[in-house]
């Protein structure tokens, strides 16, 4: 089997991706017996949805399949969203990870932990405690959302209705 470069997939699949509205965050290609499997991580702003995935997975099918850069070993395509343990190393990561928490490692600083508030191309603020803290990209070794099961300022559901204290009424 021939060595397939991620660079040129990349090159192959970010304008199919891009023309669907989505960003191609990551493709990798492994062995798994005789075949190949392609993984194709797309995003967007607002999220993926199953749909979404079904249509880019016949988009990128059709376009690997009308080019050379498998060659011709038969391949298994995976498309999928990011796992809630991609590092966010892109400003888009970031502004998608407004209102969620994240653990954020920077060099010359301590690690900081705190909720999103805003983010533009150079960097995001925290909300740390109550307190703001700035955060410049060039400044950040790793950074990752935060699983939170249960958000303290979560809503209520919209059909939840308040029940009324016992004895009230």
């Amino acid at each position: 089997m021939q060595h397939v470069s991620r660079d040129r997939l990349r090159e192959v699949l970010g304008p199919v991706v891009s023309s669907a509205g989505a960003d191609l965050e990551d493709v990798e290609v492994r062995t798994a017996g005789r075949r190949r499997v392609v993984r194709v991580v797309v995003d967007r702003d607002g999220g993926i949805t199953l749909d979404d995935v079904a249509a880019l997975s016949e988009r990128v099918s059709a376009t690997l399949d009308d080019t050379d850069v498998l060659g011709d070993a038969p391949y298994v395509l995976e498309v999928t969203s990011p796992g809630v343990d991609r590092p966010l190393t892109h400003p888009r990561h970031w502004r998608r990870a407004v209102g969620r928490l994240v653990r954020c490692d920077r060099h010359g600083h301590p690690t900081v932990t705190g909720r999103v508030v805003s983010a533009d191309e150079a960097g995001a603020v925290l909300d740390v405690d109550g307190t703001s803290v700035p955060v410049a990209f060039a400044d950040v070794d790793r950074a990752v959302v935060e699983v939170e099961f249960s958000r303290p300022d979560a809503a209520q559901p919209d059909d939840a209705e308040p029940h009324d204290a016992p004895g009230a009424g």
